[in-house]
């Protein structure tokens, strides 16, 4: 005889699949991997002044298998980059992992030409859902990383950005940083530079 679907059209993956993502943006277990200046600000985020329990990350675990999100904050050389594997394979599914820093981004200041010890970027590992620049980034950045792990399991935003009267907003900002891109003197003066003239004397777009 053949079988039939006792559930018929009850179940539907799809949203079970957004609710257990709901579930998980809610309730993200850190596993703390901290390799240089970036952990301290790290620890930081875990304390009571910043208090990342209201975004549902309270839990810093010290075990891979008991974590759903590694975040690497700092440099990773090559003899360490190993381990780095090692624990992000014993992550149980679904994972997802959070650069924080320069260094865990690209390999910081610490790439130059002759380097041969440093690995550019935790990415050349295995991938990652958010970066989060800065030398080291502060707190509130580690924060609106998460926020940016949640925003991408949910696709909603659990606090919403605020801009305060008379500045731009984010999406003004970048736009305008992208339509007319800036220099820095390289006479040490920190100066700003408009973008060169093209040939035809006016400014570059």
């Amino acid at each position: 005889m053949a079988t039939e679907n006792i559930f018929g059209s009850v179940v539907h993956f799809s949203r079970l699949d957004t609710l257990f993502d709901m579930c998980r943006a809610n309730s993200l277990w850190p596993m703390t991997f901290g390799l240089a200046c970036c952990a301290i600000e790290m620890m930081a985020t875990g304390a009571s002044r910043f208090d990342l329990a209201r975004f549902g990350a309270e839990v810093f675990r010290p075990s891979p298998r008991q974590s759903d999100v590694m975040i690497v904050c700092g440099t990773i050389n090559k003899k360490m980059a190993p381990a780095v594997q090692i624990l992000y394979d014993q992550m149980p599914e679904p994972k997802w992992v959070i650069a924080m820093g320069n260094c865990a981004i690209s390999g910081g200041p610490f790439v130059y030409e002759g380097q041969y010890g440093v690995v550019e970027g935790v990415g050349k590992l295995f991938p990652v859902d958010v970066f989060i620049p800065g030398c080291p980034p502060r707190p509130e950045a580690l924060i609106e990383g998460i926020l940016k792990l949640e925003e991408k399991l949910t696709g909603t935003r659990r606090w919403p950005v605020v801009t305060p009267p008379g500045l731009p907003g984010p999406a003004a900002a970048k736009a305008a940083a992208l339509a007319d891109p800036a220099t820095i003197a390289d006479d040490g003066s920190g100066a700003e530079m408009k973008s060169p003239p093209d040939a035809a004397g006016g400014q570059q777009a």
